[in-house]
């Protein structure tokens, strides 16, 4: 089969790289145009053009998605199948072009966390459980009917980044398997309103993160906070305020934090404790919080110890709620 594929960051290009070395061909990629990225805003390409120019495929780098040049561009390579994985929402004129279809791979299992950051909401809500999806594109996102999934286990310690690399293995093969059960014809999609409907499934979205999304509500739960700090990590990462007596105020990244009981005799809550030393946490109504890897901006990410040598931190500095 002749397959288009659509992709933009890491995740997808390993899956262009599983494509290609099941020996596809893949005439032409798609991705986002360059962008400027880094203190130099130098122009940055994307990790699926990267991947693509190793090959020697040509790339395709639309601005609009419905120009017609590009439509008409795409028609001329007579596709067999489209591959998306990692890109924007495809306008109907795209995804219906291909006469056996366009496909989407998705980090989830679906119906279940639809949207940009699967991953990150499937930690923060304390998943035990989360997977792959591939599933025919249709007019609404993450919505199509579904080929096939493949599950996996999410430990009470994973991040968000661990995860990511996790499905990005398994993605290299369930891919594949996908395309070839297309090509020899032994799809049976299921539609996800048939799945909701037969578990009579309540839906948690997976809307896309800000960085106003990522501040800590340290009013939580200790295993909320906890959560959504692996769930954050290692991006866009968890933040959190303290001010120090003067009124200084710093804005941290939160990259780790482990979970502890409340210490005896602590009646205060919503406060810091430290050795200034060794260990900050913070204290909640039902558990603490240890804060052990951070990033002050500026600086790099470094262990609470390192960063308390340079930072006199003391139980008179506040959270900033």
């Amino acid at each position: 089969m002749k397959i288009i594929y659509f992709g933009t960051p890491e995740i997808a290009a390993s899956q262009l790289e599983a494509i290609l070395a099941a020996g596809y061909e893949v005439p032409v990629v798609v991705t986002t145009p360059d962008r400027p990225a880094g203190r130099g805003k130098q122009l940055h390409s994307s990790e699926v053009k990267e991947c693509a120019l190793k090959h020697g495929l040509p790339v395709l780098q639309p601005e609009k998605l419905k120009d017609e040049a590009f439509v008409e561009q795409l028609r001329s390579y007579h596709a067999d199948l489209f591959v998306v994985v990692a890109f924007r929402m495809l306008p109907e004129v795209i995804w219906s072009m291909p006469p056996k279809g366009t496909i989407n791979l998705h980090a989830s299992l679906l119906p279940q966390y639809r949207g940009a950051a699967p991953i990150n909401h499937a930690i923060i809500n304390g998943e035990k459980e989360t997977g792959l999806t591939t599933f025919i594109l249709d007019k609404e996102i993450d919505t199509g009917a579904m080929i096939m999934q493949e599950k996996v286990a999410i430990s009470d310690t994973m991040t968000a980044g661990e995860l990511h690399d996790v499905l990005m293995q398994l993605g290299n093969d369930v891919i594949v398997k996908t395309i070839k059960m297309i090509e020899e014809g032994n799809v049976q999609a299921e539609s996800q309103n048939s799945v909701i409907e037969r578990k009579n499934l309540t839906l948690n979205p997976a809307p896309k993160i800000f960085k106003e999304d990522c501040y800590i509500d340290w009013n939580k739960t200790g295993r909320e906070i906890y959560n959504f700090v692996r769930g954050l990590s290692p991006y866009p990462a968890a933040h959190a305020k303290i001010q120090n007596p003067e009124g200084e105020i710093l804005d941290l990244k939160i990259y780790k934090t482990e979970l502890a009981s409340k210490s005896d005799g602590c009646d205060s809550i919503l406060c810091l404790k430290t050795d200034q030393k060794t260990f900050l946490e913070v204290v909640l109504k039902d558990s603490c919080i240890k804060i052990m890897e951070l990033q002050q901006a500026g600086k790099k990410a470094m262990p609470i110890a390192e960063f308390l040598r340079g930072t006199r931190v003391s139980e008179d500095w506040k959270l900033v709620l």
